[in-house]
C-alpha cells in the first residue's frame, strides 16, 4: 500500500549522514519496507558509510568528497530529487532519532494538504530530551513565530516533507544546521502553506550518542541568520504575507476586517488610533511595516490599521510636517520658528529632533481623538 502511495504522490525520502554507520543501515532497512525510492547524501563520511551503502543497490547515492554540512547535504539531496522526477521529499536523519514507521504520518498529511511544506513535531517535553535541545527548540520556534507570523510547534526537527519543485529555483545562503531554519521561513515568505504533523523523537543515552551540533558555533550562526530574517520580515515579507492573505479574501470578509465588523468596539477603536499614531509618526517608509508588527503583536485589527495609516495621504503631508515642527518646538527653549512656505525637505532635516518630536505629539493627540470617535460611531452604529 506505502509503496504505492510513494509512486502516486511521486515521493522520495532523503536521508544526509555524516559518520553514522552504527545506525544508518538500520535507518535505511526500516526506510525500505516503505519504499524503495531513497536517496542518501553521503556528506563527506570518513567511517564504513561508503561500504555500508555499496551493499544497496536498490538506493541513489550522492556522495561529497568532504564534509560540506547539512545544509548543503540536503540541498544537493533535493536537486537529485528533482532530477529524478519527485515532486515531494521527506528527509528523515540518519542517527535513529527519527522513527521510519511513522513515514506515512506525512504522505497522509500532504494527501489532505497538497504542496504543504510539513515538519514533524516532535514532543520535547520527554524526560530524554537534553536540555539544550530544549531551550534551542523554544529559542527558534520565538523567532519563527516573529519572522513569518506562523505559530510551528517545532521548527527545529529534521523529520519533515518538502514540495521540493516549488523550493527548486530558490538560492539559499546557509550551508550547516541553520539552513533548516532559513528554509522554512523563506518557504512561509513564498507562499508555501508550512504544517506539522506529530512524530515521535528517540534520544539515545549520552555516552553513546552522535551529534555533529556545535553548541557555541551553531549557536551563533544561527543567531546571526535570524537577526538577518527578522530585519527582512520586518522591512518586506511580513507586509507582503500580510497583503498576499488579504488578497485571497472575499469583498465581505475584506469589508468586515476593514470595519471590524466582528471584533469589539475597543479592539476597532484602538486599531484606529494605532494606525493614525504610525501614520503621523517620523518613520516615513516604514509606517505600514512598523503599523502592521505592531497590530500583530497586540493582536489588534491589521486592516484597520492600515486604512487609518494613510491619513498620510501625499495631500496631507506637507500639512503633518508643519504641525508636527510647529508642535515640536514646546518641547524646546528656543525652537526654530518656520512658515508653511519654508517648510522643506533641506530645513526639516536640519531641525530632525524638533521635527520628531512635534511628530510623536501630534500622533498622540490624533490618536486620542481617532480613537473617541472610532469607539463613539461604532457603538452608535451597534446600537442601531
Amino acid at each position: 500500500m506505502w509503496r504505492e502511495k510513494f509512486k502516486e504522490l511521486e515521493c522520495a525520502v532523503i536521508i544526509p549522514t555524516y559518520n553514522n554507520d552504527k545506525t544508518l543501515a538500520s535507518v535505511i532497512d526500516k526506510v525500505l519496507e516503505f519504499t524503495d525510492q531513497i536517496i542518501v547524501v553521503n556528506d563527506g563520511c570518513s567511517d564504513s558509510t561508503a561500504e555500508i551503502l555499496a551493499g544497496y543497490d536498490q538506493i541513489e547515492v550522492v556522495t561529497h568528497e568532504v564534509n560540506q554540512g547539512k545544509g548543503v547535504a540536503l540541498k544537493d539531496g533535493f536537486k537529485k530529487a528533482v532530477e529524478l522526477g519527485f515532486r515531494y521529499a521527506i528527509t528523515i536523519d540518519s542517527d535513529g532519532q527519527h522513527k521510519p514507521e511513522e513515514l506515512p504520518n506525512f504522505i497522509e498529511k500532504i494527501e489532505e494538504e497538497p504542496d504543504s511544506l510539513i515538519v514533524g513535531a516532535r514532543n520535547m517535553e520527554q524526560a530524554s530530551v537534553p536540555g539544550k535541545s530544549s531551550f534551542g527548540h523554544k529559542f527558534s520556534n520565538f523567532w519563527y513565530k516573529v519572522e513569518t507570523g506562523i505559530d510551528l510547534p517545532d521548527t527545529q526537527s529534521g523529520y519533515r516533507l518538502y514540495p521540493i519543485r516549488l523550493l527548486d529555483g530558490m538560492r539559499f545562503l546557509t550551508p550547516k544546521f541553520e539552513f533548516e531554519i532559513e528554509v522554512i521561513v523563506r518557504a512561509a515568505w513564498k507562499g508555501i502553506n508550512v504544517i506539522s504533523v506529530p512524530v515521535s523523537v528517540y534520544y539515545a543515552p549520552a555516552e553513546t550518542r552522535v551529534s555533529h551540533f556545535r553548541p557555541l558555533q551553531d549557536f551563533t550562526r544561527v543567531s546571526i541568520l535570524n537577526t538577518f530574517l527578522v530585519f527582512l520580515a520586518f522591512a518586506i515579507f511580513r507586509p507582503l504575507m500580510y497583503l498576499r492573505k488579504l488578497r485571497k479574501k472575499s469583498f465581505k470578509e475584506i469589508k468586515d476586517d476593514v470595519l471590524g465588523s466582528n471584533d469589539p468596539v475597543l479592539k476597532v477603536a484602538f486599531s484606529a488610533a494605532l494606525g493614525v499614531a504610525v501614520g503621523v509618526s517620523p518613520f516615513w517608509g516604514y509606517q505600514l511595516v512598523i503599523g502592521i508588527l505592531v497590530a500583530h503583536f497586540l493582536k489588534l485589527n491589521k486592516a484597520i490599521v492600515v486604512v487609518a495609516s494613510h491619513i498620510s495621504l501625499p495631500p496631507l503631508i506637507p500639512f503633518i510636517i508643519y504641525w508636527s515642527y510647529l508642535l515640536g518646538g514646546i518641547f524646546f527653549k528656543a525652537p526654530i520658528e518656520l512658515t508653511m512656505d519654508e517648510i522643506t525637505l533641506e530645513s526639516v532635516s536640519a531641525n530632525i529632533v524638533q521635527y520628531a518630536a512635534g511628530s510623536f505629539f501630534l500622533g498622540a493627540v490624533l490618536a486620542i481623538i481617532a480613537f473617541s470617535v472610532t469607539y463613539v460611531l461604532i457603538t452608535i452604529k451597534r446600537n442601531k
